[in-house]
This record gives C-alpha cells, sequence and structure tokens, in this order.
C-alpha cells in the first residue's frame, strides 16, 4: 500500500476516534452551563455587557456634551439634572464616565487583539518549526520579558505623543510574550499528534497544519488569554493617563477622570470614586471571566 494510502487510514481513524470523543463529551454538562454555574463569572458578564451596550449608546444615552465646559456649574453634587455630579470645568460626570468607557474599552479590546496577534503568530510558528527558529523566538520573548514594559511605554509615548491609536499599538505591542509562550508550549503538545502527522503526509502545507491543525488547540488558553489582556491594558492605559501621558483631555478616559480628581479627593472625593469604581469593576470581571473560562474550557472538567 502507499504512503497516501497509510496516511489517509490514518486520517480516517484520527476523525472516526475524534467523533467519538465528542460523542462522549456532548453526554457531559456543556461549556455555557460549566461557565454559568460560576456566579462571580456569569455576573461579571452582565455587567459587561451593560457597560458596552452603555459605551455603545452613549450619544444617546448621554444628557450632555462630555467635553462641553459650563461655567457656574462647577463641582455640583449629584441631582436629578447631574446624575453623577459635575467636575471642576462642570462637565457632567455621568456623560464623561460613558464616553470614558468607549475609550477605556476600546483601548482594551483593540491592545488586546493586537497582543494576541502577535503572540499567538510567534507562539505557533517556534512551537511548529522548533530548532533555531523556537530559539530565536524565545529569546525575543525574554528579552521582551527583561524589560520593564511600563517604563518603555512612558518613553514611547513621551517620543511619539500620547494619541489614542499609539497608546493602542505600544500596549499591544509590549504585551504579547504571555500569549507566545502559552501557545507555542499547547503547539508543541500537539505537533506530533497522529492527525497532524497525517495532515502533513497528505500534502497539507505549514501554514494549512498550524492554522487548521494546531491553532484549535491552543483555543482554550487564547480565550483565557484575551480576557486577561483586556483587563491588563484597560489598567496600563489607565495609569498613563492618570501620570498625564495617556489619553489626553479633554477627551473623557476613566484614567484621565482619576487624574483630574487627584486636587479634589478629600474635599469632593467621588470623582475619583466614580471612575475608580469603573476600573476596579471591569478589570475584576474580566479576571472573573477569564478563570471561568479556563474552568469551564479544561479538558478534564466532568
Amino acid at each position: 500500500m502507499s504512503t497516501t494510502g497509510i496516511a489517509e487510514q490514518e486520517h480516517e481513524k484520527e476523525q472516526r476516534a475524534s467523533r467519538a470523543v465528542i460523542g462522549e463529551r456532548s453526554k457531559r454538562p456543556g461549556v455555557i452551563r460549566r461557565f454559568a454555574d460560576n456566579r462571580f463569572a456569569l455576573v461579571s458578564a452582565i455587567f459587561l455587557i451593560v457597560v458596552m451596550v452603555a459605551a455603545l449608546l452613549a450619544p444617546i444615552i448621554a444628557p450632555y456634551d462630555p467635553t462641553r465646559i459650563t461655567i457656574g456649574a462647577e463641582l455640583q453634587g449629584p441631582s436629578l439634572k447631574h446624575l453623577l455630579g459635575t467636575d471642576p470645568n462642570g462637565r457632567d460626570v455621568f456623560t464623561r464616565i460613558l464616553y470614558g468607557a468607549r475609550i477605556s474599552l476600546s483601548i482594551g479590546i483593540i491592545a488586546m487583539l493586537i497582543s494576541v496577534f502577535v503572540g499567538t503568530s510567534l507562539g505557533a510558528v517556534s512551537g511548529y518549526f522548533s530548532g533555531w527558529v523556537d530559539s530565536l523566538a524565545m529569546r525575543l520573548t525574554d528579552a521582551m520579558l527583561a524589560i520593564p514594559v511600563f517604563f518603555l511605554l512612558l518613553a514611547v509615548l513621551a517620543s511619539l505623543g500620547p494619541t489614542v491609536p499609539t497608546i493602542v499599538i505600544a500596549i499591544g505591542l509590549t504585551s504579547w510574550m504571555t500569549t507566545a509562550r502559552v501557545v507555542r508550549s499547547e503547539v508543541l503538545r500537539a505537533v506530533n499528534l497522529d492527525y497532524v502527522l497525517a495532515a502533513e503526509l497528505l500534502g497539507a502545507s505549514r501554514g494549512r497544519v498550524i492554522v487548521r491543525h494546531l491553532l484549535p488547540q491552543a483555543l482554550p488558553s487564547m480565550l483565557v488569554a484575551s480576557t486577561l489582556g483586556v483587563a491588563q491594558a484597560i489598567l496600563i492605559a489607565s495609569a498613563l493617563s492618570y501620570l498625564g501621558v495617556g489619553v489626553q483631555p479633554p477627551t473623557a478616559s476613566w484614567g484621565n477622570m482619576l487624574s483630574n480628581a487627584q486636587s479634589y479627593v478629600f474635599s469632593e472625593p467621588m470623582l475619583a470614586i466614580w471612575p475608580g469604581l469603573m476600573i476596579l469593576f471591569t478589570v475584576l470581571a474580566f479576571n472573573f471571566i477569564g478563570d471561568a473560562l479556563r474552568d469551564a474550557l479544561s479538558p478534564y472538567q466532568n
């Protein structure tokens, strides 16, 4: 029998085995059910959905222009006219919280996508090709891990200017290392499985083997890394804004709202508490969801 015939038989055996495993797993509680059993994750998911919908609908929901300065309306307390009061420039705090969510979440999500794309690509190539490619990729990863990323970001933004696109790209390109290591380990675990070897014998290109057969094995780890990456990016962006090298006023972000409130932390503490709570709850929500996804997608769950 030819090599191609043997490879086809092996591929068919692997497919039958996969169908058997899928059939067995279908009898177990599904991923969604296991995720929903985690109450903290479920509440976190609901909270994030509400925040994201509110951010998307901010032009409709927000009662005021987030950058409009109103003389005579400075530092007013909560009222029917201003639900969360006003800031030192007479701007409505509730409106700026909503628009700040648009900026902070956008930075977190887009930076995470860049980070996951770079980390996944490098980790998959490193794990599949091994040898000098793996050594070079991992030494690059080690070098990036050795650099204090926050100070690197400060230097980059001070040089290029703290615009939103620059912040997003800078955070994304300095946050991929953990994802690269995780994906590499998953690819190394799967690269010698029978169905991968069968695909190679059948003439599948290296790119097809990586995308169609190896990356799906790393998908659970990538999902967990993605949720945690959003939380990390939001924290970094907020810290940069607090230090004055992040999103610049009058554009609203939770970080620069905290920065603007630091002079009034004792006289008007709510100016700092509202954006601080939004950062805290959002980061906790993404972390809870990441932990729940890790448990729900674990192959050892019954």
